[in-house]
This record gives C-alpha cells, sequence and structure tokens, in this order.
C-alpha cells in the first residue's frame, strides 16, 4: 500500500510542494511582462510564474498611485529650482516707450498764495537696467540684495507757447538694500522648498511600501486558496484510494461492503469542498486580476511551497530600524521645522521693521544726448525706514500664542507616535515569535497525521478498524494541514506587519525596498532614501 498524498511532499525551503499531483495548480489571472510568460503549447493564452516579487513589480509598473506620486516630486523638484534661482544673479531691463501725458491738475502756488491750474505737457522715454545678487555670507543668504543700475530717459517738456524743453538724463550707480529686524524671506522660501521635496519623496516612499505590503497580503491570501485547494484534493484522493480498498474488501467479505457506502459518502462531501475552494480561488483571482488592470485569457502558475526558516528578531533591533527607515518621525520632524518658519514669520508681521537702502554712483542731465556721459556728478541716497506698531489691540501677541500651540501639538504628536510605535513593533515582535512556534510545531504535527494515515490504511486492509475509523483518521489529517496552513499564513502576515512598521525585511536582513529591486529605481528616478531620526 502506497501512502497517502501527503507523504509525498516535504515542507522544504526550495522542495515543491506537492508530487503525484496530476493538475498543476492555475491562477487565472492576466500576464503582465512578456518576459515572465511561458506560452503553452496548444493554447493561445499564456502561463505566467507567479511570483511575490513579480507581483510587486507588475503593480508598481501600473499604478496610478505611483504616477500621482512621481508628479508631486516633480512639481516640487521644479519649485526647489526656483527658489534656488533666486540665489544667483538675475538681470532685469524696465522699459518705458514712450510716456505721453497732456493734462492739466491743480498745484498750490506758494508766491499766490493760492491754487492754480498747471497743464503739463510731456513726452518721456526711459529705460532701466539692473543686476541684482543677493549677499550670501559663508552660503547663508542674508535676505540682502546688491544691485548693479543704470537709468537713461529723455524727457521733452512742451510748454504753452510751443517751445520745447529736452532733457537727456544718464546715472549709473551701486544699490545694497538690507531689511534688518524681519523674517529672512529668501532663507525660509529655499528652505520650506526643500522641506516640501523632502516630504514629498518621503510621501512616495511611504506610498511604495504601502503598496508593496499590500500586494504582499493579497499574494498571501490567494497562496492560502490555492493550498486549501490541494488539501482539499489531497483527501479526495486518500478518499478514493480508500474507496479502492473498501470494494476489494467488500468482494471478499459481503458483510463490510457497507464501507463502501461509507467512503462514498465522504468521497462526495471532499469533491465538494474542492468544487467550494475552486471558486473561492477563482472568485480571489478575479478580483486580483481587476486590482492589476490584467487580462482574463491568461493563466497564472503559483507554486505553494513554504519557507520556514526561523527568523530571529530582537526588539531593540526592530526600534532601531522603525525609526532609522521610516518616513513618519522624519515627517513629523519636517513638520515642527515648518512651524517654527511660520511662527518665525507671524513675528515679523506686525512687528518692528526697518529698511536700510544705501546708493552711491554718477550722473549727468544736459539737453545734448552725446553729453549726458561727459563730466558727470556724484550721486547718492540713504533711506532708513522703519516701522513700529503701537497698539493693535492684541492681535499680534495672539497669533504668535497661536503658532507657539501649533509646535507645542506637534512636539505631542512626535512623542505620541515614538511611543506607539515602540509598542505595536514590540507585539508585532512577540507575534512573530508566537505564530513561529505555532507553525513549527503544526509542522511536526502535520509529519504525525500523514504516519497514522498510513498507519490506518494498513490496519483497515487488515481488518483492525473500520471505514468510519480510517475516514476520522484522513478528516484529522486535513484539520491537521488547516491547521498548518492557518499557522504559517498567520507567520507570514505578522511578518508582513512587522515588515510595514520597520521598513525591514528581517528574513532576507535587507530593507524592503533592496529585497524587491525598487531602491535602484527610486535612486534613478532622483528620489532620495529617507532621512532616518535616530532614538532620542
Amino acid at each position: 500500500m502506497s501512502r497517502n498524498v501527503w507523504s509525498d511532499f516535504m515542507i522544504r525551503v526550495s522542495g515543491t510542494f506537492l508530487r503525484g499531483l496530476g493538475a498543476t495548480v492555475l491562477v487565472l489571472l492576466a500576464a503582465g511582462l512578456p518576459g515572465w510568460c511561458r506560452v503553452a503549447a496548444q493554447e493561445e493564452a499564456r502561463i505566467i510564474d507567479l511570483t511575490l516579487e513579480r507581483m510587486v513589480e507588475l503593480t508598481m509598473s501600473r499604478s496610478y498611485q505611483v504616477r500621482q506620486l512621481n508628479l508631486s516630486i516633480e512639481r516640487n523638484r521644479h519649485n526647489l529650482r526656483a527658489e534656488q534661482a533666486r540665489l544667483r544673479s538675475s538681470v532685469d531691463l524696465d522699459l518705458t516707450v514712450p510716456s505721453f501725458r497732456l493734462t492739466s491738475e491743480p498745484k498750490w502756488n506758494s508766491a499766490l498764495q493760492r491754487n492754480e491750474i498747471v497743464q503739463e505737457n510731456r513726452r518721456m522715454w526711459e529705460g532701466e537696467l539692473a543686476v541684482r545678487q543677493p549677499v550670501i555670507l559663508f552660503g547663508y543668504p542674508t535676505n540682502g540684495y546688491l544691485s548693479f543700475n543704470n537709468r537713461m530717459y529723455r524727457y521733452l517738456q512742451i510748454r504753452p507757447n510751443g517751445d520745447e524743453d529736452v532733457r537727456y538724463y544718464n546715472r549709473y550707480f551701486i544699490r545694497y538694500t538690507q531689511p534688518l529686524f524681519q523674517p529672512n524671506a529668501l532663507k525660509n522660501n529655499l528652505e520650506k522648498a526643500e522641506l516640501s521635496l523632502e516630504n514629498s519623496q518621503l510621501d512616495y516612499y511611504d506610498d511604495v511600501v504601502g503598496i508593496v505590503d499590500n500586494v504582499s497580503g493579497d499574494y498571501f491570501d490567494l497562496f492560502e486558496d490555492a493550498f486549501e485547494g490541494v488539501i482539499n484534493r489531497g483527501l479526495v484522493e486518500n478518499l478514493e484510494l480508500a474507496l479502492q480498498v473498501a470494494r476489494e474488501l467488500a468482494f471478499a467479505d459481503s458483510a463490510r461492503s457497507i464501507d463502501v457506502d461509507q467512503v462514498q459518502v465522504e468521497l462526495a462531501n471532499a469533491r465538494e469542498q474542492v468544487q467550494r475552494s475552486e471558486s473561492a480561488f477563482r472568485l480571489r483571482s478575479s478580483g486580483i486580476k481587476q486590482r492589476l488592470g490584467l487580462s482574463e485569457s491568461d493563466s497564472i502558475f503559483i507554486d505553494p511551497t513554504f519557507h520556514l526558516d526561523p527568523v530571529h528578531i530582537d526588539v531593540d533591533e526592530a526600534m532601531r530600524r522603525a525609526l532609522d527607515l521610516t518616513p513618519r518621525m522624519r515627517q513629523l520632524d519636517i513638520r515642527l521645522r515648518e512651524s517654527e518658519i511660520r511662527l518665525e514669520e507671524t513675528k515679523g508681521r506686525g512687528g518692528f521693521r526697518m529698511d536700510l537702502s544705501l546708493s552711491y554712483g554718477r550722473e549727468r542731465q544736459d539737453p545734448l544726448f552725446d553729453r549726458i556721459w561727459v563730466d558727470p556728478n556724484n550721486s547718492y541716497t540713504v533711506d532708513v525706514k522703519a516701522y513700529l506698531p503701537l497698539w493693535d489691540w492684541g492681535g499680534r501677541g495672539a497669533r504668535i500664542a497661536s503658532s507657539r500651540i501649533g509646535i507645542d501639538q506637534t512636539r505631542l504628536r512626535m512623542e505620541e507616535a515614538e511611543i506607539q510605535l515602540r509598542a505595536r513593533i514590540r507585539n508585532e515582535v512577540l507575534n512573530v515569535r508566537e505564530f513561529q512556534n505555532r507553525t513549527l510545531a503544526m509542522m511536526e504535527n502535520l509529519e504525525l497525521a500523514r504516519a497514522v494515515s498510513a498507519s490506518g490504511f494498513r490496519r483497515y486492509q487488515d481488518g483492525a478498524i473500520g471505514a468510519f475509523e480510517l475516514i476520522q483518521s484522513l478528516r484529522r489529517e486535513t484539520d491537521t494541514a488547516n491547521n498548518f496552513l492557518d499557522a504559517y499564513i498567520g507567520w507570514r502576515k505578522t511578518l508582513l506587519r512587522l515588515q510595514r512598521l520597520t521598513y525591514y525585511d528581517f528574513e532576507n536582513d535587507t530593507s524592503i525596498l533592496e529585497h524587491f529591486g525598487l531602491a535602484d529605481e527610486l535612486n534613478g528616478n532622483g528620489i532620495a532614501s529617507p532621512k532616518g531620526r535616530g532614538p532620542n
């Protein structure tokens, strides 16, 4: 008597799950990449080896969410370039070509001690060229500007008697402007653009890991459905073997003919379970195909192989990985810095401020254009403007207090997030250990159940037990296999939850993105890895 189907396979990292099973486990999923295809000999549909890595790659290549995040990163990158461009020299040409004016306005005549109507009839052409450079000391923008300027104009005044008075003017000068007691808008805008770009990159990183986590969950759900079908088909094969033995025994001893009926009833129920599992498998496959945007015509081969290498995870190491790799804490740091910048800007709005402006140059005015460069005169300006608020009914103080409360709230969220993260990681590490121990224990129970079933076949053939006891033995083996499957899937999903919390694959001792080959792709797109924040 040959052993039952469960004796023909071994649970190993590299072993195949089932030997002697005639039908291949097919998942009706659509194909994504031609390189994955194994075209059947007499079928137009492609057969694709479905693995977790290939599901992740297929999902990433077709995800609208990833496309949106790519566009968001590109937009913030352009915003940063715009702010960086403000640190460099700019050249402006301001033209008035021309300005004609014929107006009559009342003006006070101090000699006559009365208003009189004065008519202005002028023609003016003006241009000013300015080269402006932000003042940066030791890499720090000072919010001040140094500019080189050249202003020229032609002014024509037409008198009431028709005479024309023409003046040409030329001035070239250096100007320095420096805001004082004010927020450094140049530095703050640049820093906000950098933080915005980094935050969008962290969002991308978080969403990619979320996609990997969701796809992994779908894969193991599909794996579970596929293997439930394998378990049920194994039971059917065992019952078919039991039916054959029962018929042989009933042929030799008519008193045991009732065993045939018992086994047939149990076999019909087992076949019904196979149909239910195949239906559930088909429905889940259809849902996955819709989410991935795949075709219904292709088939996917899935190899339900168990990987049972025990994983040792240290709680402190897991917490360190989470703080170093996950973007959550860094995003809270970014939010805190943005709140501090807003507080600085709030203090500057409605507060004391001063503007200092200095200029020195040479100028010349003359009726002849050719003489405006001859013997120019010195010219300079000194402007100091100050604004001192006296009373605003406490509005500015209230705005500052509100901004400070916002900073306190961000710090509380940071503290709460770290406490929650540590607690969740500690629980998930314990869950991984528990499910891992249960899975290993159930694997030993499954080996024992297979041995009991093999012994039951021999004892039934020898007449030591009846068909009912044999059926119970086969059912116990099936229940043990299902319990083993539940423990294994539970172990896998707790590992997934821990990976989602830490962004680290402890089973392969690498980060999630490196395991799935996404780290190089992100760096190739100019997306930096998150800057971790170590434990306090």
